[in-house]
């Protein structure tokens, strides 16, 4: 099936009952095109080694005969398992009921806008900023507002309390580090962020209620060494809650396991939204038998991070139209660069035409792509500089 034919499949028959908010509305999802060098989606690039998939086959096949029974609901291997890896990776020591597993951080954050969102609750995001917190909150019937960042992508603290004050979210919603641009969140902004929550007030909520801080660190650990986390300040505040996943550093996107870390009061309203047996047995086989193999799973970040600085260093030194590409700070496995990309829906084109794939998103002017292998980066240099080149003639 062609791309066109698989889009218009999705056309939905007039007298089908969907939401009226709904009408028009597009499934979420990055291009998926098959073509030898994808770079859009953030993934890390490099398959798990042979023992860490003997390990998930072996893992798998042990709970294979109990599958007529449900799950661990609380998943509780898993959770211990979480805390052994994040004491190791942020030393950060937490218990049990202070994390929660799900597929993927995208139902943690799902999961976080039921149990705060809802009709009359407002959640505040910081943009520009990743593209599925709008579609939670129009999933649960939230209210989503903005405040922006300043020029750089920074965090404009000011504007983001004064947001805070006006709008009275019942959830602040940051990313660390951010995408689309890669930048991470300075703890003392941070700070900031979750001392003006502790006393103020959340429209449709009851007097002395306050609202929640959501730290998302998909990337984290592709964060420079030395680097802090929000975790770290998990004992400090309890109005602050912190989503992990394993798709990213630790090479496990298709396994769809994402966490959150936070105090117990947080935790037990997230258990409250979720659904019955959400993690299979299968999933957290595959999840724990990974976790034997953590070093052999993160053994790539670092040369990521590598790929990463000097990408960007060559990024800064290609021109476009007489004018050097702007190149985000990032501490992430992606960079936002361009800036002044006058069309770069024609730059994304090109580019796939040469059989390479980065994404259109972020700020006008601005594009996005994601580090992968030698071979891969190599393929990208080589394909943009045409690109530009071309674009460039109109």
């Amino acid at each position: 099936m062609s791309a066109t034919s698989a889009a218009e499949s999705n056309a939905i028959p007039a007298y089908l009952p969907l939401r009226n908010d709904l009408i028009g509305e597009e499934p979420y999802g990055a291009p998926q095109l098959d073509v030898p060098v994808c770079l859009n989606v953030n993934e890390n690039p490099y398959a798990p080694e042979p023992a860490v998939v003997e390990t998930i086959a072996q893992r798998v096949k042990e709970i294979a005969p109990t599958l007529n029974r449900y799950p661990d609901r609380e998943h509780i291997e898993l959770r211990k398992a979480f805390s052994k890896y994040l004491e190791r990776e942020s030393g950060v020591r937490l218990d049990v009921d202070q994390l929660w597993g799900a597929n993927g951080s995208n139902e943690i954050m799902l999961q976080l806008f039921q149990a705060f969102g809802g009709p009359g609750r407002t959640a505040l995001g910081c943009d520009p900023t990743y593209s599925m917190y709008p579609e939670y909150a129009r999933d649960t019937f939230t209210t989503w507002k903005l405040a922006h960042r300043n020029a750089d992508f920074t965090l404009d603290v000011d504007a983001t309390i004064k947001a805070i004050e006006e709008v009275k979210p019942a959830m602040i919603v940051l990313t660390s580090p951010n995408n689309p641009t890669g930048t991470p969140l300075k703890p003392e902004d941070l700070k900031r962020v979750l001392e003006a929550a502790r006393t103020a007030e959340v429209a449709g909520a009851a007097e002395g209620v306050h609202p929640v801080v959501v730290v998302d660190e998909a990337y984290i650990e592709f964060r420079d060494p030395g680097t802090p986390t929000a975790l770290e300040l998990i004992g400090e505040y309890e109005n602050l809650a912190v989503s992990r996943t394993m798709s990213k550093a630790f090479a496990f996107a298709g396994a769809r396991v994402g966490y959150l870390a936070a105090s117990k009061g947080i935790i037990d309203c997230v258990r409250i939204v979720r659904m019955p047996y959400h993690l299979s047995a299968v999933t957290q086989a595959a999840a724990l038998a990974a976790f034997e193999h953590t070093d052999e799973q993160l053994s790539r970040v670092n040369h990521l991070r590598e790929t990463r600085n000097a990408t960007a260093a060559w990024l800064k030194q290609q021109t476009y139209k007489g004018q050097p590409l702007e190149v985000a700070e990032t501490q992430s496995n992606f960079i936002l660069f361009g800036g002044h990309f006058d069309d770069r829906d024609r730059i994304f084109d090109e580019l796939l035409k040469r059989g390479v794939l980065i994404r259109v998103v972020g700020p006008e002017g601005w594009m996005r792509v994601c580090m992968g292998t030698d071979e891969e980066m190599a393929r990208f240099r080589e394909a943009l500089v045409e690109t530009l080149r071309i674009v460039e003639k109109g």
